[in-house]
């Protein structure tokens, strides 16, 4: 049997605009698998990006080295109906990039437009996980326990060395981190390094050799991974190589803005060794004394160096200038930004006041204001200068212009620079408050508080304040260099700083300003943007970076938010050259998340280092574990169907004896935060001894163990030390207990090494198996955290008692923990005692040669009170649980057991239940609103009602569905569904009782499999704890609603199955729309599924079946979908109500069809055209035959069970003649039953119906001012308005969409005659010069009036041209809405139906007057999904539709304006055609006639939000003005969806070759 192989693909859509579509736009992925997994880019096919689009990826094929810089490209070749899928493998780690290259789609115009320029869009990032093995086995970063060690204090290498990795292995940890191994500095900081490509010749004697041997053994005896740190941002202030390379740092000559800060340091170094002269204090006792002191630096070194000279203009060197360019004529005077309101110039200036100049001139002359640089080296432009003068005195002219002159002219400019340095003097003086104030707080601090290292007296070794600079040593290399150069920044950081911004660079003031907190050991290193700004620094520091990735598995980026983004990048893809696989950690402190993820997603950081003893309390502790505790237990899976029927076979990956199979299991791109590395505490930061009470070393460190995401600790933690090593200053080397020896899991001496074993063997399986679900429960000084693996549903459950200050030695309170459906066993309780007294601490610091804890031990408790219960686990503390314990216990869940997994379980066979339904089925089983289910159910049930948040939209399961996504897409568990699942499980039997009732119903033996799924699924979750019952009903929903999509669309045809998800959830509506009714039919005595025309609003009894409606809808939601015999039934049962050659527009099963649209008929006749090219062999069904409710040609009505009812038959070829022979002969009669029981809103008139043609022109007249006899139907109601009776829109005359159908028809049945399939060619008329009329005669009339009858011209000009009555033209450029109707203003009103018209006769239109009614309607009329039923500029607007209004408003009581504004979705499809028609016309290349299609693409976005967005999975019935909700509106209508298909279809003949 062949062996199967899965691949994986992640879907990444991209927006419109080529972002992805991703919530957070983080797009993290796993680590690289065997054979590599893809993710594949979902594109629209016409989206803005596919214009002349390609996409660009640097991500390498398999095999090829990554370069940043190298991407491919991916032409994106448009196509309307389908998403565009671009899969490309990811074959290693690491931070790739993406973009698009497109030409920018122009405004839609109907003339000629500038073509934008190619852009392309902004640069985004994909993380692939590194896969981390160590002995052979895959370590998931959530299994990573890392051990921090500073390298220096590990002792004699390999002896000390080697007995301390023991000592960690023992400890379960898998991973060391390394503070750098490097040759240090003279002050032998870690940090400080001397020599970047030699490690420490004190540790490593052989060097490299010794490295390279410490990390095999690591790996091969110890499984222990290696990290480091990598120090990008400086280098030891000592470092040789700077004195041969000072251009790596920053110095006056390569930043020359740099100069005041480098005076005010020398200055201040100075200062320092003239305090005894100065008679001011050098041992600071208190506040005043400090004052003193800066006091004194205000007076003898910001005074003395006349800082201000950097900041301002110097008035005579300028005036000068300016004086001599004038003379000279050297003149610019430019429209200068003015002060006021004036626009600059000559004249402008003269009336200036004395500031508005001086304002003006800094504005448009200041020479180097945006920076500081040398002294006086802020200037003006000579020739402006000049300008103001010229304003002022005229352009110079020595033989009118004497001595005097110029002593004026220099006494003007003199003023003006007085004024223009004002403010220049007040930057100065801010900085140089800024400059006391820092001084001022960085000495406090140093010497006074008592939260301060307190380094005591100011001497000339231990300077007032750190120097910013660098000085290299006098000496034969230093002396090539210019002696500016040789003063070098020395490196810092600035509290709440910009990330982004460099604190040495041009924009920044920071070191003048004294702002930084200096390491005056570590010079800043200087890169630029780009390698070629420093050539030696880019190398040199990419041969370090190799180096290190030569040995060691993982990088810690030290001050990575320091570090030049662009230098990272570069560098870790230097090191990802050596590594792929590289674990990049960093701590940032940028201040923001947003910018933390800036850094993350450039830079493919795998863990931000977080601390769990930055928290200050229990409460604060509770809230960071819970932030990297994973999610919550019982969360939702948002692939839904993952291990079931989710799985497509592919191709055959070989053709070996094997024959493997690949399998593709698709995934979407899930929100995921960065992943932490969790420490419980750094080498930074101090230790609990110190920060809180030392017993808290054993809770927080349990606590940390239990969060789903990296962790780690720092040597001297477990041991317990009693304060924070100091990484420079300390000489003394590491001692442990723990180092050297096997160690057991259990209480013991020396710290909790013993019980960190444990927790860090658990942290590490969970991390291996998938344990992501966490519940964290704060009460008190405890901490509870049970952590879960979401499929085996088995878990550890860890009660901590932390210990902070003042917390004391009692158990405290803490309630009983229920844990429902569980069952628990107690792995082991434990406390910690040490002994923290002062005498205690003393003894370990005055340790002289080792590092020691404070004396210390675990021991362990009684066991917790476990009770065990048939449907829980009760656990409660003993009497003896003091702060600095925990308990741990192992936990299942007998109910989620199952023999192949109970997530595999529930996830699977539902493909097969299905297999068997049809498209009627899937009606029952996915929809039927209210109305729907309890016709069916005889009304017994309804949609199921869910408490504090109401009704489902469907019984079927995409009500169920409608609610989930939105609760999966966000892990919502705290939504009232799921609160109601977890109180009892009626939801469960709701459905199963609703699919076993339809299962049991006659001929549908196709449901009984899927009762049996659903009931195998529900015993199996009914077992699993109510917590849990929310996530495995909906994944049993999710299941089952996919299945029945997926059957559905199986049973959809081809267009939709490769179409693109809008099309296929439009495609849907004709799903939702069709099922069976007992109170509607088709037919009186025959139950056949029927089209409702809306839902809920339009679905049963009368109300369901609307001719015009199912007609619209029919083209799309039908022939569109490859659903033929529904179209045919639909067809065929209309023709035969057909009388007074009309259909009736509310069917009532035929038993009372009332007839009173002019319009349904022509829409009836288009459906039967388009059936016949549509489907294959379509034109059999004009030989159909159907028996007719009433007598051919005969206007009399009789009852559905009358004898005469369905006694004649009539081919479909008939009844189309019938209509049209009756239309041509004139039609008139009073709607049968006439009166209130009909219609008890109608005047008598309006019963009265009347069609007639005008054989002149041959256009269709009818209807009268008291009807309304096309779908804009609504009659006035309200007595209290008066518009009882009153039409909103009669529409009488001629419709110009019935205009367009009748020619629609006519031009289709000459065709037909002409061809043999139609055996008439006109009809009978009695219009005094002839008796007949052929079809092609009667669509030749209409043709040659069209556009006379129709048009109004957009020029006046042209009014002889048309039938036009210019007094009453509102808008020009369009087509009538109405040709002679009884209210001559209504014809020249501009509505949505023109387009219908355009799209069925686009022969009719002049393509100019056609495309420029377009336009016009595009701004005036399209909203955001739907096309407003009246132009906004018209005095009868009335946008906003509300049935229940019952006002004196005779416009829009009780609804009447329902057509007089609103905007209605339907005639959206009908305009998106007529545009692609006619613009195609004109478009002659295939980029233009892509441009069309996008420009519909563009307008299509509303529909498809609302679509996705909407509960009813349909489109609205309408929206009030700019799409705002209606809340009259029928949620989701038949015609809204159908005639989008509608587009597509039209869409899908266009060529794109």
């Amino acid at each position: 049997m062949a062996a199967k192989r899965e691949t994986e693909t992640y879907i990444l859509p991209l927006t419109d605009l080529g972002a992805p579509d991703v919530p957070g736009g983080y797009i993290y992925l796993p680590p690289p698998s065997d054979p590599p997994y893809k993710i594949k880019f979902s594109i629209e096919g016409t989206s803005s990006i596919c214009r002349q689009g390609s996409l660009w990826v640097n991500i390498p094929i398999r095999g090829d080295q990554f370069q940043r810089e190298r991407f491919r490209e991916f032409k994106l070749r448009p196509d309307f109906n389908r998403n565009l899928e671009i899969s490309v493998e990811i074959p290693c780690a690491g931070a790739f990039a993406f973009y698009t290259s497109f030409t920018p789609l122009p405004e839609y115009s109907s003339g000629e437009v500038i073509a934008p320029q190619p852009t392309q869009t902004e640069t985004f990032y994909i993380d692939v996980s590194p896969r981390l093995v160590v002995n052979n086995e895959i370590l998931p970063l959530d299994a990573l326990s890392i051990f921090s060690v500073i390298s220096k204090f590990m002792g004699q290498y390999p002896r000390d060395w080697n007995k301390h990795l023991e000592g960690i292995r023992q400890r379960s940890y898998n991973m060391v981190h390394f503070t750098p191994l490097m040759e240090r500095g003279d002050s032998n900081s870690p940090y400080s390094i001397y020599d970047q490509l030699s490690f420490d010749p004190q540790c490593f004697p052989n060097s490299e050799k010794d490295v390279r041997q410490l990390v095999d053994r690591m790996e091969q005896d110890y499984g222990l991974l290696s990290l480091t740190d990598v120090v990008w941002n400086h280098t030891a202030n000592n470092s040789k190589w700077l004195e041969a390379h000072p251009e790596a740092g920053y110095n006056v000559e390569t930043a020359p803005w740099l100069e005041s800060a480098l005076e005010l340091d020398d200055a201040l170094i100075k200062f320092t060794a003239d305090l005894e002269r100065l008679e001011l204090p050098r041992q600071l006792e208190n506040v005043e004394d400090l004052q003193m002191v800066v006091d004194g630096v205000k007076k003898h070194v910001i005074d003395a160096l006349n800082l201000w000279e950097f900041y301002t203009v110097d008035p005579e060197s300028n005036a000068e200038a300016v004086i001599n360019a004038w003379v000279d004529g050297q003149v610019s005077i430019p429209h200068l930004n003015s002060p006021g309101s004036d626009s600059g110039g000559a004249e402008a200036i003269k009336r200036w006041t004395l500031e508005e100049k001086a304002k003006s001139l800094r504005l448009n002359g200041l020479v180097g204001g945006d920076r500081l640089g040398q002294r006086f080296g802020r200037r003006i432009d000579a020739k402006i200068g000049a300008g103001f003068l010229t304003a002022a005195f005229g352009r110079y002219d020595e033989r009118s212009f004497g001595a005097a002159d110029r002593g004026a002219a220099r006494n003007e400019i003199l003023k003006i620079f007085e004024q223009l340095n004002l403010p220049l003097y007040q930057e100065y003086d801010a900085d140089v408050q800024e400059i006391s104030e820092q001084i001022f707080n960085r000495v406090k601090y140093m010497r006074l508080d008592d939260h301060g290292p307190k380094v005591g007296r100011i001497t000339p070794d231990n300077p007032l304040v750190e120097s910013y600079f660098t000085r290299l040593p006098q000496n034969s290399t230093t002396k090539k260099h210019n002696p500016k150069s040789l003063a070098l920044v020395n490196n810092g950081w600035i509290w709440n700083a910009d990330a982004m911004v460099d604190n040495a660079g041009s924009g920044s003031r920071a070191y003048t300003r004294r702002e930084v907190i200096v390491w005056s050991d570590c010079v800043k290193l200087r890169y630029g943007n780009a390698p070629e700004d420093n050539p030696f620094l880019w190398d040199y520091m990419a041969k370090y970076t190799r180096l290190m990735a030569k040995y060691f598995g993982g990088f810690r980026i030290d001050n990575c938010h320091s570090t030049p983004i662009a230098v990272a990048e570069h560098l870790l893809d230097e090191a990802r050259k050596v590594r792929p696989d590289l674990y990049v950690c960093a701590e940032l402190f940028t201040g923001s998340e947003e910018m933390d993820y800036v850094f993350v997603k450039r830079l493919g950081i795998s863990s931000l280092i977080r601390e769990a003893m930055q928290a200050w309390s229990t409460g604060e502790l509770s809230r960071i574990v819970h932030r990297h505790g994973g999610r919550p237990i019982g969360s939702f899976e948002i692939d839904g169907a993952f291990e079931g029927d989710s799985t497509q076979e592919g191709d055959s990956l070989s053709n070996g004896t094997e024959n493997p199979i690949l399998r593709e299991v698709s995934h979407r791109i899930k929100t995921t935060p960065v992943n932490a590395l969790f420490m419980d505490c750094t080498h930074d930061n101090e230790v609990p001894a110190q920060k809180r009470d030392a017993r808290d070393t054993l809770p927080n460190a349990a606590l940390v163990s239990m969060c789903a995401c990296a962790i780690g600790s720092v040597m001297g933690y477990d041991e317990v030390y009693p304060k924070l090593v100091d990484l420079v200053k300390e000489e003394r080397l590491y001692s442990s207990p723990f180092s050297g020896k096997t160690i057991e899991v259990k209480a013991g001496k020396g710290g909790i090494g013993g019980i960190k074993k444990l927790l860090n063997t658990i942290h590490t399986q969970m991390g291996n198996e998938g344990f992501d679900e966490t519940f964290i429960h704060h009460e008190g000084e405890y901490v509870t955290v049970h952590r879960m693996n979401p499929k085996s549903r088995k878990g550890y459950f860890l009660v901590a008692h932390t210990a902070f200050p003042g917390c004391g030695s009692g158990t405290g309170s803490f309630s009983p923990v229920h844990l429902a459906g569980t069952k628990a066993r107690q792995m082991g309780s434990w406390m910690l005692e040490v002994d923290s007294s002062d005498e205690a601490k003393s003894a370990a610091n005055g340790e002289k040669t080792t590092l020691r804890g404070l004396p210390s031990r675990t021991i362990e408790l009684p066991s917790m009170h476990l009770e065990t219960k048939e449907h829980e686990t009760v656990i409660s503390i003993t009497d003896s649980f003091p702060p600095g314990s925990i308990a741990l216990f192992e936990t299942w869940i007998p109910g989620a057991e199952h023999a192949s997994g109970l997530d595999v379980f529930v996830t699977s066979g539902a493909e097969f239940a299905m297999s068997e339904t049809n498209l009627v089925d899937l009606n029952a089983i996915m929809y039927r609103s209210d109305p729907e289910e309890r016709d069916s159910s005889g009304g017994q049930d309804g949609v199921y009602i869910i408490p504090n948040n109401g009704p489902l939209v469907y019984a079927g399961l995409q009500g169920w569905w409608s609610i989930f996504k939105g609760i999966i897409k966000n892990n919502d568990l705290g939504h009232p569904l799921c609160q109601h699942l977890r109180d009892g499980q009626w939801s469960l039997d709701y459905v199963l009782r609703r699919i076993e009732r339809l299962s049991r119903a006659s001929d549908h033996e196709r449901f009984q499999a899927l009762a049996s799924w659903f009931r195998e699924r529900f015993d199996a979750i009914r077992k699993v704890p109510s917590f849990l019952l929310p996530r495995y009903f909906a994944l049993v929903i999710q299941t089952a609603y996919t299945a029945a999509w997926n059957r559905a669309l199986e049973l959809l045809g081809p267009n939709i199955r490769s179409g693109q998800i809008f099309l296929q959830r439009l495609a849907m509506v004709s799903v939702q729309q069709t099922g069976f009714m007992h109170s509607a039919s088709l037919y009186p005595t025959k139950s056949v599924p029927s089209l409702a025309a809306g839902l809920p609003h339009f679905s049963s009894d009368w109300a369901r079946c609307w001719g015009r409606d199912v007609f619209i809808s029919l083209r799309g939601l039908y022939l569109g979908t490859g659903r033929f015999l529904e179209a045919r039934q639909h067809i065929l049962a209309f023709g035969s109500v057909l009388k007074h050659g009309m259909i009736p527009n509310l069917l009532s099963d035929g038993k009372l069809p009332r007839y009173n649209s002019r319009d349904s008929i022509w829409f009836f006749l288009q459906s039967i055209q388009d059936y016949s090219k549509i489907v294959p062999n379509g034109i059999g069904i004009l030989q159909e035959k159907v028996s007719r409710r009433f007598l051919p040609y005969d206007d009399t009505w009789f009852e559905y069970n009358d004898s005469r009812a369905y006694s004649k038959s009539s081919t479909i070829e008939d009844i189309i003649q019938e209509a049209l022979q009756r239309h041509a002969s004139g039609i008139s009669f009073r709607e049968a039953n006439a009166g209130p029981g009909l219609d008890m809103q109608m005047k008598s008139e309006g019963f009265q119906i009347d069609i007639q043609v005008d054989w002149n022109t041959g256009i269709i007249f009818g209807g009268n001012q008291s009807n309304c006899g096309t779908w804009m139907d609504k009659m006035g109601e309200s007595e209290k308005a008066g518009s009882k009776g009153v039409p909103g829109t009669p529409r009488d005359g001629a419709a110009i969409e019935i205009t367009g159908l009748l020619y629609s028809t006519l031009v289709w049945l000459e065709a037909l005659s002409d061809q043999g399939f139609y055996r008439f060619d006109g009809v009978r008329v009695d219009n005094g010069n002839s008796k007949s009329i052929s079809f092609k005669n009667w669509a030749l009339k209409i043709k040659e009036n069209f556009e006379k009858c129709y048009y109004v011209p957009a020029n006046g000009t042209d009014d002889s041209k048309y039938n036009v009555n210019p007094a009453i033209v509102n808008r020009r450029g369009i087509y009538k809405d109405l040709y002679k109707s009884g209210k001559e203003y209504e014809d020249y009103q501009l509505r949505a139906n023109f387009p219908i018209a355009m799209c069925v006769a686009p022969e009719l239109f002049d393509p100019q007057n056609a495309l420029g009614a377009l336009a016009i309607a595009d701004k005036a009329i399209r909203g955001p999904t739907g096309m407003a039923t009246l132009d906004p500029s018209d005095l009868n607007y009335r946008p906003y539709y509300d049935n229940s209004e019952d006002s004196n408003d005779f416009a829009t009581s009780k609804g009447r304006n329902y057509h007089q504004g609103p905007e209605w979705l339907w005639p959206t499809g009908f305009f998106l055609r007529a545009l692609l028609k006619f613009d195609l016309m004109r478009r002659k290349t295939n980029a233009e006639r892509i441009e069309s299609c996008q420009q519909i693409t563009r307008r299509l976005e509303g529909c498809k939000r609302a679509l996705e967005e909407s509960p009813w999975a349909g489109l609205t019935e309408l929206t009030n003005k700019d799409g705002e909700l209606c809340r009259d509106s029928s949620p989701t209508q038949a015609w809204s969806a159908g005639c989008l298909i509608d587009l597509f279809l039209d869409a899908s003949e266009i060529s794109m070759i």
